[in-house]
């Protein structure tokens, strides 16, 4: 586990550093989509702003999971739930009416499927997935690249693998027929996925699921991310 997934405050400078002006809209965009007084299931919840800046005011039942004590502990003194977890198993996740992942899908690949399927059944209404589609780990400067790599570890190894706009787009699609909206960020640097627990037609209709879909790179550096 890297330095940054251990103190709450300096990875949150660092996203800071990376969103800039985008930095509160990526919470309030995923904020606007729960309502008042839902339950909300958080993977790989991070040091949950989530909650302590936007859901809490909701008064929603939130319960936050991550790999990192410290944000587990930061959020359980703040009135939230959480627990320390490794999503990578394959235990049924907790039942809730809202499953999120913000910005912690591209960990699971090159094989994200399962977890979102996961997420299908622990959502009692809608799944919500936000994703970077621009990421420094793909950039051409091997320097800025390699470091971004390194402070990618949530403590369960560094991820190789990022998407990108279109990657996301073929990773979703065998999911279309129960995707409610898709829309970027203030910023475009993340897309979100909103998911119905259940489909808005027979899923027999769906396009055929393909699994395994190359995840191309091509994403833009750092300096043209803000």
């Amino acid at each position: 586990m890297t330095v940054i997934y251990k103190h709450p405050l300096l990875y949150e400078a660092v996203m800071v550093s990376l969103y800039g002006r985008a930095y509160t809209a990526r919470y309030r965009t995923i904020a606007d989509l729960i309502p008042p007084h839902a339950s909300v299931l958080d993977l790989c919840c991070g040091p949950a702003t989530l909650f302590h800046r936007y859901l809490r005011y909701k008064k929603v039942d939130y319960t936050g999971l991550d790999l990192s004590q410290g944000f587990i502990r930061r959020l359980q003194s703040r009135g939230g739930h959480g627990q320390v977890r490794n999503i990578q198993d394959s235990a049924p996740l907790p039942q809730a009416d809202f499953v999120i992942m913000h910005a912690s899908l591209y960990h699971f690949l090159p094989d994200a499927k399962p977890v979102v399927d996961r997420m299908l059944t622990a959502a009692r209404k809608q799944v919500i997935i936000a994703e970077p589609i621009r990421n420094i780990v793909d950039c051409k400067n091997r320097l800025a690249a390699k470091i971004a790599r390194r402070l990618t570890d949530p403590g369960d190894g560094q991820s190789a693998h990022r998407f990108t706009s279109e990657s996301l787009d073929r990773f979703f699609f065998p999911y279309m027929p129960r995707v409610q909206n898709s829309f970027l960020i203030p910023g475009g640097r993340e897309k979100v996925f909103v998911i119905n627990a259940t489909p808005d037609r027979d899923e027999r209709d769906a396009p055929l699921v393909l699994t395994n879909l190359p995840v191309t790179s091509g994403a833009k550096c750092a300096q043209k991310l803000m």
